[in-house]
């Protein structure tokens, strides 16, 4: 028997309290009505005894203290999905943006999720190419994985995505998708994304769930969940390969910090609720691989650092969870280079078990290893350069000095569109390291230096 409830006891932001509730549920969702015959929806975010505390994804101006009806729906908050979603635009609480009719549902999911056992995890294996060297190469992403991206304001973490989600393949004939979310966003930049999306082509197989910096705050904690049940959906019913792309996490942990604030909570670090690792963990633990299916879910989040600060509860967090991070550089930003990735900095833990022979090529590896070596030597030469002199350096310093430039401005950098395959990576690796003296490649062995440095590349 379905109850209706009427009036409220307090109402504090978009914070209602119910009291007398029987049976309630968290994360369930009700249905508010009030006198002039408007609907909002809200989901039980706390319950205290009898009293069911109501996040009201609408807000809660203009609620009635008295006569508001509220009716609780039993179930939490569900998503219709069918293979239909793929080349839609939806706002962040699933609902169609495009100017298209809803979907024909084939099945309906909680945001929520369930929880993964562990023992039917499968160990993340293969790669999936973006097209970007400095990824591909150096940090790779490898199917089943979470990979953050640690950027900066008003870096190119924008166009970074777009590039990602534009070249983004795993090298088979089998599905691909992307599921791409967008949080807290301005119209201008959601237009990007749009925009880029349907102009390089990649729109059939895309989904994107996008809240904008003007939508209720309440709805931005929802996004992420969302997105993630609909990449779920189509990775282990429909078997395809997906790559989520969210954007920015920042936005979402702020938005979470403010609902904190509003409920009370008594605030962690900087502000931030004193769960955050914990609801972080409830969305980036969806990525993965799940024995005897095809499909995998894979996991590319974006954040801002404030202050570019590295030890940022935000990104210290999310860097315990994940397996590794690609971090833009804030002074290669500022030469020019894109995309900045800081080679060092960045590292992908998964990336030993998905190259080499029988993934990429059988050098990957070893090449990985020498460029972060030589790239790393660069770094001592400059050092070394401000203090004596740039002409004060040994022949073999100076040869430092140009394969720094050379990897900087012909292996990091690459233009916007331009989508490079993983040998073409792979070669231009070593390209850079015939820079240098054959003596200085001391983690490559005989065999792959003369198959690969004496003779010219094919």
């Amino acid at each position: 028997m379905i109850k209706e409830y009427v009036g409220f006891s307090e109402i504090t932001g978009s914070l209602v309290a119910v009291e007398g509730t029987e049976n309630a549920k968290a994360e369930e969702l009700v249905t508010l009505k009030t006198n002039s015959g408007e609907t909002r929806t809200g989901r039980i975010v706390q319950i205290l005894g009898n009293t069911a505390i109501i996040q009201v994804f609408e807000g809660a101006k203009g609620l009635s203290l008295d006569n508001t009806k509220t009716v609780l729906s039993g179930k939490a908050m569900e998503i219709a999905l069918s293979k239909e979603i793929l080349g839609r635009i939806f706002d962040g609480a699933g609902r169609p943006k495009d100017g298209l009719p809803p979907i024909v549902s084939e099945t309906k999911r909680d945001i929520n999720g369930s929880s993964l056992n562990p023992v039917s995890r499968e160990y993340p294996k293969n790669y999936i190419c973006t097209g970007i060297s400095a990824i591909d190469a150096l940090s790779t992403l490898i199917r089943g994985q979470k990979l953050p991206v640690f950027s900066g304001s008003g870096m190119k973490h924008n166009e970074l995505a777009v590039q990602i989600v534009n070249q983004s393949n795993v090298g088979t004939n089998e599905d691909f998708a992307v599921v791409f979310c967008a949080m807290g966003v301005k119209n201008d930049v959601a237009d990007y994304f749009k925009e880029s999306f349907k102009k390089s082509g990649v729109m059939d197989h895309v989904t994107m769930f996008i809240n904008l910096s003007s939508d209720p705050i309440v709805e931005r904690t929802i996004t992420p969940r969302i997105a993630l049940t609909a990449a779920e959906y189509l990775a282990f019913t429909k078997n395809m390969h997906v790559l989520v792309v969210m954007t920015d996490m920042t936005s979402y942990c702020e938005a979470l910090r403010e609902f904190s604030s509003s409920k009370g909570e008594i605030p962690g670090r900087k502000g931030y609720p004193g769960y955050l690792y914990s609801d972080l963990a409830s969305l980036y633990e969806r990525a993965g691989i799940i024995k005897g299916v095809k499909g995998s879910v894979t996991q590319i989040p974006i954040l801002t650092m404030p202050n570019d600060d590295i030890t940022h509860p935000i990104p210290d967090l999310t860097g315990y969870i994940t397996e590794g991070q690609i971090v833009l550089d804030r002074s290669l930003d500022g030469l020019g280079i894109y995309p900045p990735i800081g080679v060092l900095p960045s590292l992908s833990r998964l990336m030993k078990d998905g190259i080499g022979e029988g993934y990429t090529r059988a050098d990957h590896s070893p090449l990985m290893q020498q460029l972060f070596a030589s790239y790393a030597k660069v770094k001592e030469v400059k050092s070394l350069a401000s203090v004596i002199g740039e002409d004060e350096l040994s022949a073999t310093d100076k040869k430092y000095l140009v394969f720094g430039k050379e990897f900087e401005n012909r292996f990091i950098a690459q233009g916007i569109t331009e989508n490079r395959d993983i040998i073409t990576t792979l070669n231009l690796g070593w390209e850079m390291l015939k820079l240098l003296p054959r003596t200085e490649l001391s983690r490559l062995d005989e065999e792959l230096l003369k198959q690969y440095y004496d003779e010219p590349q094919k």
